[in-house]
C-alpha cells in the first residue's frame, strides 16, 4: 500500500462515523452536481458552435448558387460588422491565378489551396478578424477553386462564457447544498444507531455472548437499515458464541488427541520398566516406539500451543527467497516420501523474488502442504509444485476434496472421512493457514481440474513487492 493510501486510511479511521457519513454523502451529491454542470457546459458549447457551423454551411450554399461562374475574387467582405452577412471569397489552387486587386479579406493559407486543388476535405477554422473572433468554412468551389465563408463568433464566445459562469455558480451552490444535506443525513441517519450502541454496550457489560438484541416486528424483507444493523450485530454475537464454543472444543479435542499417545507412552514406559523380562529385539522396538511417540506428542503440544494463541509470534523478519526455500522444501519432501514423485516449476520472474518473513515458519507451511499432498497421492503419482510472482500452488492427483469437506479443511482437528485411517492429528492445514495469514498471504483449497486437490498460497501485494 502506498504512503498516500496509508495516510488516507489512517485519517478515515480517526474520524467519527458521523463525520465520514457526512463527507461521503456530501461528496456524492457534490460530485453529481459538478458532473452535471460540466456535462451541461460541454453540451452548450457544442450546440452553440454547431449552430454557427450550420449558418456558415447555409451561407456557403447560398453563395455557391448565386455565383456559380465567379472566378477568384472577394464576393462579400463586410463581415467585420457583427450584424453583417457572411464574408465570402473564391481562392484558386494556384497563387498565380489570384486577382491583382483588391486583396483578399480572409486569410489564405496552404490548406485553403489544398482544398481548391481537391486534395483536402472541407474544414472549419477559427481566426481573428479586425480584432474580433471569427469562424470560417473552407469548401471546394468548382474545379481548381475553393470558397471561404466567415462569420464573427463574438456572440457564441460570449454565450459560452456566460454559460460557464452560470454553471460554475450552480455547481458551487450544489457543493454547498451537498455539505448541508450530508450533515443533515448523518445526524438523522445515525440517531437510531446511537440508541443501538447504548443497547450493545449494556449487552457487552454482561460478557455473555448468548444475549441478543430484540428486533422490532415487521414484515420480512422490509426491514429498515437500523433493523438490519441490529440483525447483523446479532449475527456477530452468534459468531462470538461460536468462537467461545470453538475454544472449548479445542481444549476438549486436544485432551482427546493427547489421550491416545500418552496412553501409548505410558504403556511403552511400563514395558521398558520390565526390561529384564524382554529380549533385545523387544527392548529395541519398545525404545523406538517410545522415542517416536515422544516426538509426536512434542510436535502435537507445540502445534496446540501456537494454534491456541490464534496468532503467529512476531520474531525478527528476514528477506526470504521463496524460490530457494520452496526448492529446499521439495527436496526434503522427496527424501521423506520416496514413493511420491515431486515436481517443481518456477517462473523466471521468481529468481530474486523475496518475502518478508520467518524462514522456519514458511518452511513449516510448505512442509505441511507437501506432506498433506503426499499423504493423499496414490503410490507413484506426482505432486506438482508451481511458483509464480503472484502465488504458489501444490497439486496432488489423489481423490480430491469432497464438496461437503471443502469449507472445513483448514479447521483444527477436522479430518474428512477418507482421512480418518491416515496418520495425523488434523492440525497441519490449520497451522499452514495461520502461518500464511501471519505473512500477509492467503491459503485456499480447491479441487483441481482432472482430479486431485490444489492448495494455492497467494502473496499479498506481489506486484508492489517485486523482486529482490
Amino acid at each position: 500500500m502506498s504512503g498516500g493510501r496509508r495516510l488516507g486510511a489512517r485519517w478515515r479511521r480517526r474520524r467519527p462515523v458521523r463525520t465520514r457519513l457526512a463527507l461521503a454523502a456530501s461528496a456524492a451529491v457534490a460530485l453529481v452536481a459538478v458532473g452535471v454542470c460540466t456535462a451541461a457546459f460541454f453540451v452548450l458549447d457544442y450546440a452553440l458552435y454547431h449552430q454557427l457551423d450550420l449558418n456558415l454551411t447555409q451561407s456557403a450554399t447560398v453563395v455557391t448558387q448565386q455565383n456559380r461562374d465567379s472566378g477568384p475574387d472577394v464576393l462579400a467582405g463586410e463581415c467585420r460588422f457583427l450584424s453583417a452577412p457572411a464574408c465570402a471569397q473564391v481562392v484558386p489552387a494556384d497563387p498565380a491565378d489570384d486577382p491583382s486587386a483588391p486583396p483578399y479579406v480572409l486569410p489564405v493559407s496552404a490548406p485553403v489551396r489544398e482544398v481548391a486543388a481537391g486534395v483536402r476535405a472541407p474544414y472549419f477554422s477559427e481566426f481573428t478578424l479586425s480584432g474580433h473572433p471569427a469562424r470560417m468554412l473552407t469548401t471546394p468551389f468548382g474545379k481548381g477553386k475553393a470558397l471561404q465563408v466567415a462569420l464573427r463568433a463574438d456572440t457564441v464566445e460570449k454565450g459560452v462564457r456566460q454559460a460557464a459562469w452560470l454553471l460554475s455558480l450552480v455547481g458551487a451552490t450544489g457543493v454547498l447544498l451537498a455539505g448541508a444535506l450530508g450533515y443533515a443525513v448523518s445526524r438523522a441517519g445515525l440517531a437510531p444507531v446511537a440508541r443501538l450502541t447504548a443497547t450493545a454496550e449494556r449487552i457487552a457489560a454482561t460478557r455473555d455472548p448468548r444475549h441478543r438484541i430484540e428486533l422490532p416486528a415487521g414484515p420480512p424483507g422490509r426491514e429498515d437499515e437500523v433493523t438490519r444493523l441490529a440483525a447483523t450485530f446479532n449475527t456477530m454475537l452468534g459468531e462470538l458464541e461460536q468462537s467461545v464454543s470453538a475454544q472449548r472444543r479445542l481444549v476438549a479435542d486436544a485432551s482427546h488427541e493427547l489421550r491416545t499417545p500418552l496412553t501409548a507412552l505410558r504403556t511403552n514406559a511400563e514395558l521398558l520398566a520390565r526390561a529384564d523380562r524382554l529380549t533385545d529385539a523387544q527392548r529395541e522396538r519398545a525404545s523406538g516406539a517410545l522415542a517416536r511417540q515422544l516426538r509426536e506428542v512434542t510436535g502435537l503440544v507445540n502445534d496446540l500451543i501456537e494454534l491456541a494463541r490464534d496468532e503467529e509470534p512476531h520474531p525478527l523478519l528476514e528477506s526470504v527467497r521463496l524460490r530457494q526455500l520452496t526448492a529446499h522444501a521439495v527436496d526434503t519432501a522427496r527424501a521423506h516420501w520416496p514413493g511420491t514423485a515431486f515436481t517443481f516449476w518456477a517462473d523466471e520472474a521468481t529468481t530474486d523474488l523475496t518475502l518478508p518473513g520467518v524462514p522456519a515458519r514458511l518452511s513449516r507451511l510448505l512442509t505441511n502442504l507437501l506432506d498433506n499432498a503426499a499423504k493423499f497421492s496414490p503410490p507413484g503419482a506426482a505432486v506438482e509444485v508451481s511458483l509464480t510472482s503472484a502465488d504458489l500452488t501444490v497439486r496432488d492427483h489423489g481423490p480430491g476434496i469432497a464438496p461437503e469437506d471443502l469449507p472445513y479443511v483448514f479447521d483444527r482437528f477436522y479430518r474428512a472421512e477418507s482421512a480418518r485411517a491416515l496418520p495425523g492429528s488434523g492440525l497441519g492445514l490449520a497451522m499452514a493457514r495461520q502461518i500464511a495469514r501471519a505473512h500477509s498471504a492467503e491459503l485456499t483449497a480447491e479441487n483441481a481440474p482432472g482430479g486431485g486437490a490444489l492448495f494455492r498460497l497467494t502473496f499479498a501485494d506481489a506486484a508492489d513487492r517485486g523482486p529482490g
